[in-house]
């Protein structure tokens, strides 16, 4: 019988906790069994694919909060604002939890929860994008961009590439302004 209190979430939870504290290398299922409180095999009650399903549940996790946080950042607005709020949120979620972004899958496994949190991230960001008028293929184009410009922003800061003495809050500032006014003379289409 599973122990009271422990789930299938609650395992990520432990294991999000342990990888925010140490980084995904310290990821073993008796870590996690440790920090939970119980013997390693009585993860398998609620992981029954061992570490692999538990990387899997972690990336979903992880996918499904950034969705939330960049969902959550572009109520009420639109456009510039919108944008804005969206990389903002984008690079909060990155700098606060820079070892569980790590865990983010960019090309998710054709796992349907994996792929409908992912497209629900995607998603979001086309809907800001709806502001500016873009749909089809400039649609898909401008959400590429903007997601290789956060991911690729918040990879190098995570990564300490930035070493320079200029202030990294404006460099991001820049960053995003660039984005917010490269959107506003987008190609409509193709």
């Amino acid at each position: 019988m599973p122990r009271a209190g422990l789930s299938p979430a609650a395992v990520v939870d432990h294991a999000l906790e342990l990888i925010d504290a140490q980084g995904s290398d310290g990821l073993t299922l008796a870590a996690v069994a440790a920090r939970a409180g119980v013997a390693t095999p009585s993860l398998y009650k609620h992981v029954t694919g061992g570490l692999t399903e538990l990387r899997r549940l972690i990336a979903v996790r992880v996918t499904e909060e950034l969705a939330e946080r960049l969902a959550d950042s572009a109520v009420g607005r639109s456009r510039d604002e919108a944008m804005t709020a969206l990389l903002n949120a984008y690079l909060d979620y990155a700098e606060q939890h820079p070892r569980r972004y790590a865990a983010l899958p960019q090309a998710p496994d054709p796992d349907p929860d994996l792929t409908r949190a992912a497209a629900r991230l995607v998603g979001v960001i086309i809907t800001v994008l709806d502001g500016y008028g873009l749909t089809g293929d400039e649609s898909v184009h401008a959400a590429r961009a903007v997601r290789s410009t956060a991911h690729g922003f918040a990879s190098l800061a995570a990564g300490g590439a930035f070493r320079m003495a200029a202030d990294l809050t404006v460099t991001r500032q820049r960053l995003i302004r660039v984005v917010v006014e490269g959107l506003r003379v987008w190609p409509a289409a193709g």
